[in-house]
């Protein structure tokens, strides 16, 4: 049965048709020709005479065609055969060349797949085999510097880049961006810009590397270059750039804080839709409250809630008592109509009136923006501000109750920290 299967298998088969159709057309065309030179032979009554004095030879014709195919054919096997000798060492050469990179591409391919498995020092030693024999040596020699790295073996990995480096091109891309990711996972940014500068036209892998590398390196600058022409290539949308480009230009601000002249030209350069977002205003604004640029600070803060209230950001506007208080006071207030319940501005506005002497007003609104939401910097101010006018139990207890809530927001802050650890 299993047979007749096979049979009708074989016969359904168009390559197997095909072949059977050939062989019996073979067989067909070498009987008919046996045939016809039995028959030709028959009636071929012709001779051969070879003279070669004083030697005299006679043969059938039929004889002598025979004689002659019998010598071509071997001659034919003879000349094969020396042919065959002769090139013997080139294909014995190429067969071992074959094994070789056959060997070496299996060795390759065990490599990647313990490297990928995470069997590091499998995967090296099968890497550092396939250097020497495969075709693709520069590839094995990077295979073998990861593998080596996540042994933590930074010495042998440094020597395998050294082999990939001389087996390709100085600039080759595979190279120099596995170089960069790996003294990236070592903590070393710096090597790793030195090295992604050997690009002369950085893909964007390479742009993502030294955009991670510049930002542990706290370079900000380049770092809001990079962002952009990632953000053209698609690698972040809309909202993640704008994140990064806001962290890189809070960052620059504050690294500017001791220079007021540095400061100023990192302000301006900040497009003013961005300026105007409370985050950069309020690190800006800090900033040059820190360098005594009250006035700069002051129409910053203006200008951001304008775009958009932030109570964090109000809070900035009762700082450095000189400048124009009276005017800052009747910008607050002004506030105050569409934020009534701020407890921000109405810190902001009693520290405001404290400082221009409005001690009535001041007391009104410290307490009013005690009753909104209690705070250890509101219920400190009143104290100063109860310490002024000789109400020496008032102050005391608002020290004590700012005390309490300072405990209790930094107990609070250190648990989030725990928390977070964890």
């Amino acid at each position: 049965m299993p047979c007749a299967i096979t049979a009708r298998r074989c016969a359904s088969d168009p390559d197997v048709e095909g072949v059977a159709l050939r062989v019996a057309f073979w067989l067909i065309l070498l009987f008919a020709l046996a045939a016809g030179l039995v028959v030709a032979a028959r009636y071929n009554t012709g001779y051969a005479l070879l003279v070669l004095p004083p030697y005299r030879v006679e043969l059938s014709l039929n004889l002598l065609l025979g004689l002659l195919a019998a010598a071509f054919v071997v001659g034919y096997f003879t000349v094969r055969a020396v042919s065959g000798t002769l090139q013997l060492p080139a294909r014995v050469r190429k067969y071992r060349a074959v094994r070789r990179r056959e060997a070496a591409q299996a060795m390759l391919l065990e490599a990647l797949q313990e490297y990928f498995a995470g069997r590091y020092a499998r995967a090296e030693k099968a890497a550092a085999s396939a250097i020497d024999q495969s075709e693709h040596a520069a590839l094995a020699a990077i295979l073998a510097a990861r593998a080596a790295h996540g042994l933590r073996a930074f010495e042998r990995r440094d020597a395998y880049l050294v082999r990939a480096g001389a087996l390709a091109p100085a600039d080759d891309v595979l190279r120099v961006v596995t170089e960069a990711e790996l003294l990236l996972d070592q903590r070393r940014p710096q090597d790793a810009i030195n090295i992604l500068k050997m690009l002369n036209k950085k893909h964007t892998a390479a742009l993502r590397l030294e955009l991670k590398a510049q930002q542990l390196s706290k370079n900000w600058e380049p770092v809001l270059q990079l962002v952009g022409q990632l953000e053209k290539r698609k690698v972040f949308d809309a909202e993640q750039a704008q994140r990064i480009r806001l962290h890189a230009q809070s960052e620059n601000l504050k690294r500017k804080a001791l220079d007021g002249r540095a400061l100023e030209e990192a302000w301006q350069k900040i497009p003013a839709a961005e300026k105007r977002d409370n985050r950069i205003a309020a690190v800006a604004a800090q900033c040059f409250v820190a360098l005594g640029g009250c006035a700069l600070a002051h129409q910053i803060i203006e200008q951001s809630v304008e775009e958009s209230w932030d109570g964090d950001l109000i809070g900035l506007y009762a700082e450095c008592e000189g400048g124009d208080v009276v005017r800052r006071i009747e910008r607050a207030e002004s506030w105050l109509e569409s934020h009534p319940h701020d407890a921000a501005l109405l810190l902001a506005l009693g520290r405001l009136c404290a400082h221009q002497g409005l001690w009535g007003k001041a007391q009104s609104y410290l307490e009013a923006g005690i009753s909104v939401e209690p705070t250890y910097t509101a219920h400190l101010a009143l104290a100063q501000l109860q310490e002024k006018l000789g109400n020496a139990d008032a102050a005391r207890i608002h020290y004590r109750k700012s005390l309490d809530l300072a405990v209790v927001q930094l107990r609070d802050a250190s648990g989030g920290r725990r928390k977070t650890a964890v």
